[in-house]
């Protein structure tokens, strides 16, 4: 059972939710988990006037996702900061050139899944969430969240992320703010759920 889970990230903070997704993927016997990135679109000049070339070279080593990979996968899980309440051109242009899985209806019965960053706590965490599931029903997908049984989403003890439509973390003004342990918690949670599915699914 393939495993892969496609993101992009700016500063680093959906990279470390993605990792802590895979963590808790592999933690469901047979699942072969893989990490990959959605190509960037800004020119590096944009970048580094952006100060997130050097958070970047972090995670550099993930490979660059081929948009045919997603046809191999069990279940992809996405990854995404928030643009507007929405995800970012990166993961659209990404999305947008697979018209020809669409079209052979490759991903019909994959289980898919969302996880994504905002700078604020109201910063369209939700809406990024649910208007990404709109491409994955068009593709036919088994869409899966985050249940309550993660009960670390009901807190009200701390500021954090997460909601049934999947984990969140929130990155603070200036992005100073790395996702908190009860989010990779969750985050973890989710990515053995959907494996879990998946093993279900595919079996």
């Amino acid at each position: 059972m393939r495993i892969l889970i496609v993101y992009y990230s700016m500063y680093g903070h959906v990279h470390r939710l993605a990792e802590a997704v895979a963590e808790g993927a592999k933690e469901i016997e047979g699942a072969e988990v893989e990490m990959r990135r959605v190509p960037e679109t800004l020119s590096t000049e944009i970048l580094v006037k952006m100060g997130a070339l050097e958070a970047q070279k972090s995670f550099a080593h993930v490979p660059i996702c081929a948009v045919d990979e997603l046809a191999s996968a069990d279940a992809i899980i996405f990854g995404t900061p928030t643009r507007f309440g929405n995800m970012c051109g990166q993961m659209r242009q990404f999305l947008d050139a697979t018209g020809q899985l669409w079209a052979k209806g490759k991903l019909v019965g994959k289980v898919g899944s969302v996880f994504t960053s905002s700078a604020t706590q109201h910063g369209g965490q939700e809406s990024t969430i649910l208007s990404f599931h709109i491409t994955l029903l068009h593709h036919g997908m088994i869409v899966v969240g985050l249940p309550y049984t993660f009960q670390g989403q009901m807190r009200i003890d701390e500021i954090t992320g997460g909601s049934p439509y999947g984990v969140s973390t929130i990155a603070g003004g200036q992005g100073e703010r790395m996702p908190s342990e009860n989010e990779l918690a969750g985050a973890r949670f989710q990515g053995k759920h959907v494996a879990m599915i998946a093993s279900k699914v595919w079996k």
